[in-house]
């Protein structure tokens, strides 16, 4: 029986119905469900209206479709359970960052994003002032034979700035340490402190490609905490934007793993094709990326029957065309030797690490929230999870296709049965002393919102995890005992934000 309440996805808690615990038994607690096959949606710290800091849990459960929530105050310091539960190591950095509060034992730790002075490493002089961006210690390999291979910040594309150290003997790359944080915006400050018309903004440019995954889940947090109904109209529409902008990442990341390779058709296709799908999206609201579309109660703007009709042709023109351009891939056997056996996780790392998304289903995963925690018209309309079970780059690049497939049919099927209704409905005062966690299947992976309110019906914190936060990690264990030189390949496998990790 566990000591933490369980709840759904999107269902709003009253502050006093959630159980705080001390902390010896918050923590083992945690232990204990993700040892019986619960995830760490989220772990951070939330202050209290009387200046406690309280440290919070969200724990997914698919298995039962729950969410396992529990407190736990804290001061200055508390047990790391890092070396028993390695999902945290990341998420107990990130509160000694940003808190002050220090994971007592945790194994390497260390800035995630360089945005505070409260971070303190054991030697209590050691405190480095937030603008010393970069100024850490890295891991290192002893040897007359190894040498270090440091990449970035400062990259050669129009991408934000990310460090990569890689540890090799020769080509072979032994360890690759990742660092990021040096664009952080403290976005999950600004949507507290800022005015309430402003805050969609903000969540739409979490991470700009992911503009409907992460406004969706900011709106479902806040129609929840106001106790409002969204219509069946509006419902569908937020999921064919949310598949369109599935659909358009992957056909690109098809196309761009085609271009690590020198396999040019396929990247030009797939360039061109995924221009096509985003045209779509910018033909309801009149941006590519789908601005301006998510708006707390509903949608901003309609779809007309003329639109639906060529919706549903163009669509069927993007099925074939990219269905011919990745076919190019698999029917190549150079591409496939390239591709297979590249940058391979299993399935028992992928759960240890807590990997979500296209990377855990990459490696047989059955992991999905629009399944395991139904929301919005996926309560009532399934699509199949697309799985793979070898966990390397030719799996990500099959999940991705499979995904495309069954996200184009089933806009498709909700194009034809879409319900006639207003999309738009008003936004009435939030609920006091209360907490929201909203969950979103993005393209990525799992979108995980948690939101609280005070005593005053106003925002009092917010914290955001964007799947890129779970599965860095993941593209640092798939370059072990990989050549220096596939890591373009790996990397573009995982295609992480860099924004969606620094916020």
């Amino acid at each position: 029986m566990t000591k933490f309440i369980s709840t759904h996805n999107g269902h709003i808690l009253s502050m006093n119905d959630i159980p705080c615990l001390p902390i010896h038994d918050f923590l083992e607690e945690i232990v204990k469900e993700v040892k019986n096959g619960a995830r760490i949606a989220c772990l951070s710290v939330n202050p209290m209206f009387d200046g406690t800091k309280m440290l919070f849990a969200v724990l997914a459960q698919k298995e039962t479709s729950s969410l396992l929530i529990a407190f736990s105050e804290i001061k200055k310091d508390f047990p790391s359970i890092t070396p028993n539960c390695t999902q945290v190591h990341l998420f107990e950095r990130e509160i000694a960052e940003q808190w002050g509060v220090i994971p007592i034992g945790h194994p390497w730790l260390k800035p995630v994003r360089f945005e505070e002075p409260h971070f303190n490493s054991a030697n209590a002089s050691d405190k480095r002032h937030p603008t010393e961006c970069g100024v850490m210690e890295y891991f290192h390999m002893d040897g007359e034979e190894i040498h270090e291979v440091a990449v970035g910040p400062v990259h050669a594309g129009i991408i934000e700035p990310g460090h990569f150290r890689f540890q090799c003997h020769g080509e072979t790359v032994y360890h690759l340490e990742i660092s990021l944080g040096y664009q952080h915006r403290g976005v999950e400050n600004a949507l507290v402190t800022s005015p309430n018309k402003r805050r969609i903004h903000y969540a739409e440019t979490l991470a700009g490609d992911t503009t409907i995954g992460h406004a969706t889940a900011y709106c479902r947090a806040i129609e929840s905490l106001s106790k409002i109904s969204i219509t069946p109209r509006a419902q569908i529409i937020r999921g064919i934007a949310l598949e369109l902008e599935r659909v358009a990442n992957h056909i690109g990341d098809l196309g761009a793993l085609a271009g690590d390779i020198g396999f040019l058709p396929t990247q030009s296709y797939c360039g061109r094709i995924r221009g096509d799908v985003l045209n779509l999206t910018a033909a309801i609201c009149g941006n590519r990326f789908g601005r301006g579309l998510v708006r707390p109660g509903g949608i901003n703007f309609d779809i007309t029957d003329k639109t639906i009709n060529d919706f549903l042709e163009r669509i069927k023109i993007i099925m074939r065309d990219s269905e011919s351009a990745v076919n190019l891939l698999w029917n190549t056997p150079s591409v496939l030797a390239r591709l297979e056996g590249t940058g391979t996780i299993s399935s028992e790392l992928c759960k240890n690490i807590g990997l979500v998304g296209v990377a855990a289903r990459a490696c047989g995963e059955h992991i999905d929230v629009r399944k395991d925690f139904p929301y919005g018209i996926y309560r009532f309309s399934h699509i199949p999870i697309a799985t793979c079970p070898s966990g390397d780059v030719f799996a990500r690049a099959l999940v991705r296709w499979q995904e495309v497939e069954r996200s184009l049919n089933f806009v498709q099927d909700q194009l034809e049965a879409l319900p006639h209704g207003i999309v738009l409905n008003p936004i009435f005062e939030l609920l006091p002393q209360s907490m929201i966690v909203t969950l979103v299947e993005g393209w990525r992976g799992e979108i995980c919102h948690v939101a609280f309110t005070d005593n005053k019906n106003q925002l009092s914190g917010y914290k955001i995890v964007d799947p890129s936060f779970h599965n860095w990690f993941g593209l640092a264990c798939a370059m072990r005992n990989q050549q220096i030189s596939d890591f373009p390949l790996c990397n573009k496998s995982f295609n992480l934000s860099y924004c969606g990790y620094d916020l």
